[in-house]
């Protein structure tokens, strides 16, 4: 008889963990700075239940993993996002839906899919939101992690809301956009910076496309319209419905923050795909974006992918220049890195580093730095056996690279997790801290760090 495969996604660290608990006072190795205060969430998915069907990473329900962290000490807590879908599951004691390598449940009463809200977190306007691209952010309640519920402006959202919205650290505006396989595919929005939804404007685009992420810089936004495509056709043929067509080209759209589809200016490029930007940012008649490029993509793989050239994610480089309609690509860096963060305080404006996991069969075996001025890069390594997530950029003053970077590290040798604190002006170093954190915690995908002061603040 032979033994059914292990599903790679329920398996060693990408396992699920049940329990939620909460731990204080946690075992420190090093010192935590006597002025780092706040709190470090991750989202992720876990799942409540045995999957129905064949289960993908993206389908686990959220959970979040926080650490807070006040006068050199630290505490750990993980909680469900409890979403719709998580209490109507929670109540039936199984899974009621399936994920996203089965068919859609057109006849499933409570609807045909389940908003997760397990990819990543943001803070805007006194409120925390765990989000999922596929529908309504959940308000969570920090620190307690606790969930308060959808969050829709006061009824304004009427799209979905990517897991990635961009906060002008100088306007404290908001920019978010909804994609959809069904006309209008793309809707961008603005939100003041009190957290009035201000606008939304559908953005024409030729075909329904995955967009995962996008950029902002002081006067412009970004869309991609990469060729990952959406094709009921194929679908009716028995073909992925989400297809990546390398012979398609991709497509960049400048639009002005508060313009819409009028004003929007595309610019082409060869086929790829983009999970993560960088940053984006203008320079004279330029408009520069950094992110992370594949060659092409497979989403619904199960196995390793790493091994195909194609695809391993680079740093890269696009200036489209908004006066004479040119562009120009480069890679920055031979590396394979991927979940590319900046200091959030310099979103959106010219900046010197920038952060992103460093890649190797399929996990993070450290973090790298980017000096993207002199074109050099420095690595903090994780050690053999030990693999990490999103590196989280947390300001300790003024200065673009005056802080700390923090992200969980599981070690696979003693099968544990901890909070790794890294100086970010030191990185080649040990790390000045590392918190051990009482359970495993699962891969998980992004993270935020929420200040003493916005705690204070919280609604």
């Amino acid at each position: 008889m032979v033994a059914a495969a292990v599903n790679p996604f329920l398996d060693g660290n990408f396992a699920p963990v049940r329990e939620e608990i909460t731990s204080d006072d946690l075992k420190i190795i090093g010192e935590l700075p006597p002025d780092l205060s706040g709190m470090f969430v991750r989202n992720g998915p876990n799942p409540q239940w045995q999957p129905k069907g064949q289960y993908h990473w993206f389908d686990g329900d959220g959970m979040l993993h926080g650490v807070r962290i006040s006068n050199g000490k630290a505490s750990y807590r993980n909680r469900y996002v409890r979403t719709k879908g998580w209490q109507i599951e929670h109540k039936e004691g199984k899974a009621v839906w399936g994920g996203l390598l089965e068919p859609p449940q057109m006849d499933n009463p409570h609807s045909a899919y389940k908003n997760v809200a397990n990819t990543a977190l943001v803070w805007h306007a006194g409120k925390f939101l765990a989000l999922w691209e596929g529908g309504a952010p959940y308000s969570i309640k920090v620190p307690q992690l606790d969930t308060f519920g959808e969050y829709t402006y006061n009824g304004k959202l009427q799209s979905a809301f990517t897991a990635h919205p961009k906060v002008d650290p100088v306007t404290g505006e908001m920019m978010f956009f909804g994609y959809s396989f069904a006309p209008p595919y793309l809707h961008y929005s603005v939100v003041s910076a009190e957290g009035e939804l201000l606008k939304t404007v559908p953005i024409e685009l030729p075909m329904g496309v995955m967009m995962h992420d996008f950029a902002i810089t002081a006067n412009y936004t970004i869309f991609m319209d990469l060729p990952m495509t959406f094709d009921p056709m194929r679908m009716q043929k028995g073909e992925p419905g989400l297809k990546f067509e390398k012979d398609r080209a991709s497509r960049f759209g400048i639009v002005p923050r508060h313009g819409d589809n009028n004003d929007i200016r595309w610019f082409e490029a060869p086929a790829c795909f983009v999970w993560h930007t960088l940053n984006a940012y203008e320079d004279k008649d330029e408009v520069v974006l950094l992110a992370c490029r594949l060659n092409s993509v497979n989403i619904f793989a199960t196995e390793d992918v790493a091994s195909d050239a194609d695809n391993i994610p680079r740093m890269h480089r696009w200036r489209f220049n908004m006066k004479d309609g040119s562009v120009r690509e480069e890679r920055l860096d031979d590396a394979a890195s991927e979940f590319p963060r900046v200091n959030d305080n310099f979103l959106g404006q010219p900046t010197r580093y920038g952060y992103a996991g460093k890649m190797g069969q399929g996990s993070m075996s450290g973090v790298i730095k980017y000096d993207l001025n002199s074109g050099k890069s420095q690595s903090h390594e994780f050690g053999k056996g030990r693999c990490g997530g999103e590196a989280v950029f947390v300001p300790r003053g003024n200065g673009e690279d005056e802080g700390w970077v923090m992200t969980f590290v599981y070690d696979s040798n003693e099968d544990t997790s901890e909070l790794v604190i890294v100086d970010a002006q030191d990185m080649t170093s040990e790390p000045i801290a590392r918190v051990l954190i009482p359970h495993r915690v699962p891969y998980g995908f992004h993270g935020d760090w929420i200040s003493e002061e916005k705690l204070q603040k919280s609604k």
